[in-house]
């Protein structure tokens, strides 16, 4: 819009238009990237399969070009679109609210002027002894600010109807109608010239680049455009989020968006729907994708320790993104909250039938070592599933802040993580497409307390089949029947010479863990009597009181004598270190438990 903007315009506006302006650039957004694709697909790849010269590459250097320009197009034209829709959004509100004021006007017998002032007509008002009296009609205007003050009384607290004592003076009752009239008048015009100053702002620095090649320039004049939309359009892309809902109603609504409106959600606003479970996996992946160099950017303004080491770890993610990927990874969510938020999927989990989901614990954090090592354990654990059934898929989930060393390990951080996890897997059985899939939660370290306590909250974990614990110091619970499955379909791989799976209950901590490691916490239960069953949270998963499966892994080096330290914890998923026990965990990952090397219980 151009001009003033009067009560008289934004009533007649008719915002239908900004829709349709949005629909034809999205005609053409749309139509540039099928362009781009062709390009790349049909004309380039065909080029570069059938032709070796130097007029084949320059021609190549100039198909690229010809492709980055298709996608300026539509990224651009996409965010004129989506600016046209929030324009129309965000005026819609004081529109209505316009309306209803002009309708409330009409029907009390008020005139609304060309300035926003509202005259009201005389009115007949008493006395104090009964007589009745004229009050005269007036004018008043209005206000865009709140009223601070009821109406009715003077700045003096004079009487709005008695004239006859000192001070007060006559108010015709509908004065206080009328200034209420204007006032909101004067609201709904004051927001929708605000609303309209701000799209104005964004829209007008929606211009390309002079030249017909997409620059370094260009490409952050685009980030610069797509931060501007988002701020602009904020409200009117959040408004529609459902955050509060289930994963199930979340997937229903995200199917019922139209294809422009999720590639708004998508384009714009990936950190909306991202993280969101109950969205598809694919375009869980797309909007985190495109999140991920907005989150790298905003770390890097930031700085301190606690950043550069999650802006590593981001830029180490990113790298293999861009690398090929087997299987195929999947980013299903990424943040900078606490220590750092990251969940890939190898493979996609909405079309494979076997999926797992593996919590880390103990010292996991958004690092170097969590994209070089703990990944990979996900990565491994999909590949061996992939051999025994080819439709499965592993997912690494650190939804969560674990304890950073055992000093502080503490029963909080699984009670926080826990909620987050069964959301997340209900997300899981919302988009997953087979009838009744496969569906493993892994618990490492810390991480079996954390799958232990989801496992005991109302109604389990959601789609679970199967429970694996590995190297665990308890999950809180006496029984494996209590993780609602059955003790058949909990599995634990514990390691005798991994030091956390002999963490002493609160009953031994006298008895010198720290010197003696697990072989002094034995002697010191013989010493004093004490069950071997009990361990830091609880009875220990892997002894025959604890009632589950437990399968064959390799014992690892010894934490003192061989100098293993905690080498013997880390190996659980790794064939290079641990072959029978990364084939065991696939295995159940896969479906086939019956299949597992068993081991005797503790």
């Amino acid at each position: 819009m151009t001009g003033t903007l009067t009560w008289q315009l934004l009533r007649d506006l008719k915002t239908a238009e900004f829709t349709e302006a949005g629909d034809k650039w999205h005609e053409v957004s749309d139509r540039s990237d099928s362009d781009r694709v062709r390009v790349d697909r049909a004309m380039s790849a065909k080029l570069r399969e059938t032709q070796e010269s130097e007029s084949a590459e320059a021609a190549l250097g100039r198909l690229q070009r010809l492709s980055r320009n298709f996608q300026y197009l539509h990224t651009e034209c996409g965010l004129v679109r989506t600016a046209l829709n929030g324009l129309a959004s965000d005026l819609a509100e004081p529109q209505n609210q316009l309306k209803q004021a002009l309708a409330d006007a009409a029907a009390l017998n008020f005139t609304v002027h060309e300035d926003g002032s509202v005259s009201y007509p005389a009115a007949e008002v008493e006395d104090l002894t009964g007589a009745k009296k004229e009050a005269p009609g007036s004018k008043v205007q209005g206000s865009s600010r709140l009223p601070l003050e009821p109406p009715g009384l003077g700045s003096q607290g004079q009487s709005p109807l008695y004239p006859g004592y000192s001070g007060f003076k006559p108010l015709n009752p509908n004065a206080a109608k009328a200034q209420d009239v204007a006032d909101r008048v004067a609201r709904a015009v004051r927001s929708a010239q605000e609303t309209d100053a701000r799209y104005a702002k964004t829209l007008s620095g929606l211009k390309a680049e002079k030249g017909l090649d997409v620059t370094e320039a260009t490409l952050k004049d685009v980030s610069r455009d797509t931060s501007d939309v988002r701020s602009t359009a904020g409200m009117y892309l959040g408004e529609g989020v459902p955050e509060d809902k289930s994963p199930a109603e979340r997937k229903k609504w995200w199917d019922g968006l139209t294809d422009e409106q999720r590639q708004e959600y998508l384009e714009i606003a990936p950190d909306l729907v991202g993280g969101l479970d109950g969205i598809p996996a694919v375009s869980r992946d797309e909007a985190n994708r495109n999140y991920l160099p907005i989150l790298i950017d905003d770390l890097a303004r930031r700085g301190g320790d606690d950043a550069e080491t999650k802006l590593d770890a981001l830029h180490m993610i990113q790298d293999k993104l861009n690398e090929p990927s087997r299987p195929p990874m999947f980013l299903l969510g990424i943040g900078d909250e606490g220590n750092g938020r990251a969940i890939v999927s190898y493979g996609n989990p909405d079309t494979s039938k076997n999926v797992s989901a593996y919590v880390p614990g103990l010292s996991t954090k958004l690092n170097d070592e969590f994209v070089k090592d703990t990944m990979k354990r996900a990565q491994d654990t999909a590949i061996g599933a992939q051999r025994v059934d080819p439709s499965s898929a592993s997912i690494i989930w650190l939804g969560y802040d674990a304890p950073q060393n055992v000093d502080v390990m503490t029963r909080g951080d699984a009670q926080r993580g826990a909620p987050a996890y069964n959301q997340f897997m209900a997300g899981l059985s919302a988009t997953n497409e087979n009838h009744d899939p496969h569906v493993t939660a892994i618990g490492h370290s810390y991480g079996s307390l954390t799958v232990g306590t989801a496992a005991k909250q109302s109604g389990g974990i959601p789609g679970v089949d199967d429970v694996i614990l590995l190297g665990s110091p308890g999950v809180d619970a006496q029984k494996a029947t209590e993780l609602g499955v059955g003790k058949d379909h909990v599995f634990v791989g514990a390691a005798d010479n991994d030091p956390v799976t002999h963490l002493p209950s609160k009953d031994e901590a006298a008895l010198g863990w720290v010197l003696g490691g697990p072989v002094g916490v034995a002697v010191g239960r013989d010493l004093f009597d004490i069950g071997n069953d009990d361990v830091y949270f609880g009875k220990d998963p892997a002894s025959e009181a604890f009632g589950a499966q437990r399968f064959l892994v390799d014992d690892g080096p010894r934490m003192i004598r061989d100098g293993g330290g905690f080498d013997a914890h880390s190996q659980y998923f790794t064939p290079e270190k641990d072959q029978v026990s990364a084939d065991n965990i696939a295995t159940i990952v896969a479906g086939h438990p019956e299949n597992i090397v068993r081991e005797k219980h503790r």
